[in-house]
């Protein structure tokens, strides 16, 4: 992740970001273009404004099936008079946007190209289902969902991958569906996961508390909203980029063979857990349960790296530790994270500094940032990852790679 700057007054600002509080400028992202731009009102020009609050967008009828709840608390500055309004962006003042229609709800700041055939962004129209926003909670929820969501497309933007939806291609395309428990007693709880292009979310999973207890229950040192969109993506992009792309060969020889029953091997890493010498060769615990869960793990870690690295390099982050004895541990990132395709000057400062943050929180009585051991044998497979979604291993092509 980056930061960015008002194209107005200068002042920092951050991705989430919908108005500028030095200067008070409206806030939307390009993702196209990575800028968060301030916008002026086309106000004047050419078909403005697209009607009335109560009008509803015009797109294609696939996408516009995803349910409308009701408006609540949160940024109104980008809510539903912002959606029935053009803007020219400072950063691409040739082109005229408008926003989302999750702005609607106030759970999005991405823009759409007034052009576009959809109502909704590069992220809003993966969503094939949201829960009922009539009811405050889901809402509340649904927005925290939302916000790790473009989070995770970010990465994905910025790393090239194929980002094709159901309306484009509805056996192979990626959706979400965000689903709320089904209230009273006895009824199927929603469980996280993924299914051939589709990943369900369970929405409680926004609820901190219940998602801390789940954290507890599953002896997991982890447990984000981010962590699981960069989890079960690694498995729709395993479809894609791997099984799809020629490189199911090259991807057992490191992670193990696919073809081994998924629910057997599942059952027997909850009944016997991990193998004594796990850190030596997987991430996590869970990516000992098949080679699927290996990949999909090491996929989302790469992901927690590249970003977070990222981010230090737009604070000019560097890692220089003052030891008595033995190498000195240093790390500065003087490179771009996202394009890179060697893995050494990734790991070369990764290291340093989740040790830094790690035992900064440990002065705060806080739990460790990353409480993960980066082995060889992971790094092997991080850099597999790399190779994958640069499009550098051998053979069939695979990513596009990073901008």
């Amino acid at each position: 992740m980056r930061l960015f700057n008002c194209d107005v007054c200068g002042q920092l600002l951050y991705f989430e970001n919908t108005r500028c509080m030095r200067c008070g400028a409206t806030l939307g992202y390009l993702p196209e273009a990575n800028r968060l731009s301030a916008l002026d009102p086309a106000e004047g020009e050419r078909g403005v404004p697209q009607g009335s609050e109560d009008q509803p967008q015009v797109g294609h009828p696939a996408e516009d099936q995803q349910m409308v709840g009701q408006e609540g608390a949160g940024q109104p500055e980008v809510g539903r008079r912002a959606v029935g309004q053009l803007w020219r962006p400072r950063a691409d003042p040739g082109r005229l946007y408008r926003f989302c229609s999750n702005a609607h709800h106030e759970a999005c700041n991405w823009l759409v190209p007034e052009d576009a055939p959809g109502v909704f962004c590069l992220a809003c129209r993966h969503n094939r289902t949201i829960p009922d926003l009539a009811d405050p909670t889901n809402l509340a929820h649904w927005r925290k969902i939302e916000e790790a969501k473009r989070r995770a497309f970010y990465s994905f933007i910025r790393l090239g991958l194929p980002l094709i939806n159901r309306v484009e291609d509805p056996e192979n395309g990626l959706a979400f569906d965000f689903l709320a428990d089904p209230l009273g007693e006895g009824g199927t709880k929603v469980m996280t996961g993924h299914d051939n292009g589709l990943i369900t979310l369970a929405l409680v999973e926004a609820d901190d508390a219940e998602r801390n207890r789940r954290r507890t229950e599953m002896g997991e040192p982890y447990r984000t909203l981010l962590g699981h969109f960069r989890h079960e993506s690694g498995h729709y992009f395993w479809d894609r980029l791997v099984r799809d792309g020629g490189h199911l060969e090259a991807c057992r020889a490191l992670f193990g063979d696919d073809s081994e029953d998924y629910g057997a091997a599942l059952q027997r890493h909850y009944n016997a857990g991990p193998p004594a010498d796990w850190q030596e060769h997987f991430v996590s615990t869970y990516a000992t349960a098949h080679p699927w869960e290996d990949f999909a793990e090491t996929w989302a870690h790469y992901l927690h790296i590249v970003d977070t690295l990222e981010m230090a390099r737009a604070f000019g982050l560097g890692i220089a530790p003052r030891v008595e004895h033995g190498e000195e541990l240093a790390a500065e990132v003087d490179f771009n994270p996202y394009r890179t395709t060697e893995i050494a000057p990734v790991i070369e400062a990764w290291v340093p500094m989740t040790a830094a943050v790690n035992s900064l929180n440990r002065c705060m009585g806080a739990p460790d940032l990353y409480p993960f051991v980066i082995s060889p044998a992971v790094v092997e497979k991080l850099a597999f990852i790399q190779a994958l979604v640069h499009g550098t291993l051998p053979g069939a092509e695979a990513g596009k790679g990073g901008s």
